[in-house]
């Protein structure tokens, strides 16, 4: 669906807001775009005059409609929700620091609304009584979460088959979960990686359907870009470019609009081991601080990089199959794909499909990273994952492009 005339509307709207930046890039969404066999992109943003909502909304009206059609909430559950989320994500990093040496990992419990905390049974009752009057719940569990980051530094250390599609630590369970595709338990690779994991500490093996695979395919989030026969989505913009998966293309590379229009050229890329990249951005094309809603809903407007806890709800933005939403499932898991292994991403129950790879993953008005890779489809489901923003940005010292109205 191409829509370059509201596109441009978009765009005047969103400079009429002020505070934009005039060094980046404004590409429409993307229609009749060539089919990329493995990757998934975003989509740039376009009507920004239906995003500007109020500075003190945790969100637009779209988010919160496109949460209610997948997380089967109420309008005010969903507006709740992304409230309490806020909460927890700012409550996250203090928490932590209070329960020092005894901190066993925290998630965002969906259903009393709150951040819970897992603390090992060394943590002192002034310390369980300072985390419930920060707001907190309190649960206990055995292993603390530097033992558990322990064990899966020394899975990332190993050589892992192709039938085991990846590893993290999950802090509900207290353990570290190993992934293992249903068709290749019994393949002896799988099973001496396995018996090796268990040697490191706590592990649990968990069976899954599929393997994950990369979804390669203006600077708005989810608009789509091309970079040779490859087409990927905008993650979000920063100051000079925007920022992407590192799958989509390699330093140097140029890469053209949905109108097939130079619009820079990618400075930095890394994948496997991780997978981000950062395109420059020039020839006319200007930066946003916008997640495109591609019609589905009204485009989003993004305020910081706040990190969302396990547990939270999360929606992405991309070219082939525009707004879905889902939940944080994992962080800091080591995905094993046929490339080799990406490590530090965050997994999610959101869908995605080929095309959608680089897109924006997005909390509330808080951007949370850029679309790799999965398994499955947006008609049958599937999971997720995403290379956190802020890691992207610290690597090569990009500042996130965020409004401040």
């Amino acid at each position: 669906m191409r829509r370059r005339r509201l596109t441009h509307v978009a765009l005047a709207a969103l400079l009429s807001l002020g505070g934009l930046s005039a060094a980046g890039t404004i590409p429409a969404a993307a229609a009749g775009s060539a089919p990329s066999p493995s990757s998934i992109g975003s989509v740039a943003s376009s009507s920004a005059a239906s995003s500007s909502a109020a500075s003190s909304r945790p969100a637009s009206d779209g988010l919160v409609s496109a949460m209610q059609r997948d997380l089967g909430l109420t309008r005010r559950q969903a507006e709740a929700r992304i409230a309490a989320e806020r909460t927890a994500a700012a409550l996250a990093p203090k928490v932590r620091r209070t329960a020092g040496e005894a901190y066993a990992g925290s998630w965002f419990d969906a259903g009393p609304g709150r951040l819970t905390v897992a603390l090992t049974a060394d943590a002192s009752a002034d310390t369980r009584r300072a985390i419930r009057a920060a707001g907190a719940e309190v649960r206990s569990a055995e292993h603390t979460a530097r033992r558990l980051d322990a064990v899966k530094a020394r899975l990332d250390r190993l050589s892992a088959p192709s039938g085991v599609s990846g590893w993290h630590v999950d802090p509900v369970a207290n353990t570290v979960v190993v992934d293992v595709v249903r068709g290749d338990r019994a393949d002896n690779d799988v099973r001496n990686f396995v018996s090796r994991a268990r040697e490191t500490g706590p592990v649990t093996v968990r069976t899954v359907s599929a393997a994950p695979r990369t979804f390669a395919a203006g600077t708005v989030g989810g608009d789509p870009y091309y970079t040779g026969n490859v087409r990927c989505s905008i993650g979000f913009s920063v100051y000079g470019g925007f920022v992407t998966a590192g799958h989509c293309g390699r330093p140097g590379a140029g890469v053209s609009g949905w109108d097939g229009s130079y619009i820079g050229t990618f400075q930095g890329s890394s994948f496997p081991d991780n997978d981000y990249a950062w395109v420059s951005v020039g020839s006319g094309w200007w930066t946003v601080p916008v997640v495109l809603g591609w019609g589905t809903v009204p485009d989003q407007l993004v305020r910081g990089s706040a990190v969302a806890p396990v547990g939270s709800s999360v929606c992405r933005s991309g070219s082939t199959t525009h707004w879905h939403c889902g939940t944080v499932l994992a962080t800091n898991e080591t995905v094993n794909y046929s490339q080799g292994a990406v490590h530090q991403l965050t997994k999610t129950s959101v869908c995605a499909e080929p095309g959608d790879s680089g897109g924006s993953f997005i909390t509330g008005d808080q951007a949370q990273g850029v679309t790799s890779g999965g398994w499955g489809n947006c008609s049958s489901g599937g999971e997720t994952w995403f290379q956190p923003i802020n890691e992207i940005l610290g690597r090569y010292g990009l500042t996130l492009h965020t409004y401040t109205g």
